[in-house]
């Protein structure tokens, strides 16, 4: 008789939270994922590993709303903040074969200019970056690519 009355407890239990993480509802990754960037360095960071490592945690939190991204070259493009989040989640994962270093070029409270160079093989990228301070967060507003 203990045994059924102790199958029982534990099927009601099993079944009780079941049915109440299904009422919770299944939580998008960007919801759970929330990246810290209260300081410059940290949005830099994560810009970084962004760009360069396929990380995709956090993309849009990155970027601020009038983010705009100019490819310098001869025939020079801007794209928007729509189109470089959707490109960069479609990279996921991959990492780029290059040598990244970076360099802060003017920083003051609330806004920072930063230039991350990417070495590869047979070319090399430059990126200067500009962050800005939104409220508690930082957030990339512009970025700005080159090629040699």
């Amino acid at each position: 008789m203990k045994t059924l009355v102790k199958t029982f407890t534990v099927a009601a239990l099993i079944a009780v939270s079941t049915f109440a993480m299904a009422a919770e509802g299944p939580v998008s990754k960007s919801e759970k994922a929330n990246v810290n960037l209260s300081t410059a360095d940290f949005a830099l960071e994560h810009y970084v590993a962004v760009t360069t490592e396929g990380e995709s945690v956090g993309v849009e939190q990155l970027f601020a709303a009038d983010f705009s991204q100019k490819v310098q070259s001869a025939n020079a493009q801007t794209y928007s903040r729509e189109a470089v989040i959707k490109s960069l989640k479609k990279q996921k994962g991959e990492h780029l074969n290059c040598v990244v270093s970076t360099d802060i070029i003017e920083e003051s409270a609330d806004y920072m200019v930063a230039k991350v160079t990417l070495k590869f093989e047979n070319f090399i990228k430059t990126d200067l970056v500009t962050l800005e301070r939104e409220g508690n967060n930082w957030k990339v507003s512009k970025s700005i690519n080159s090629y040699k």
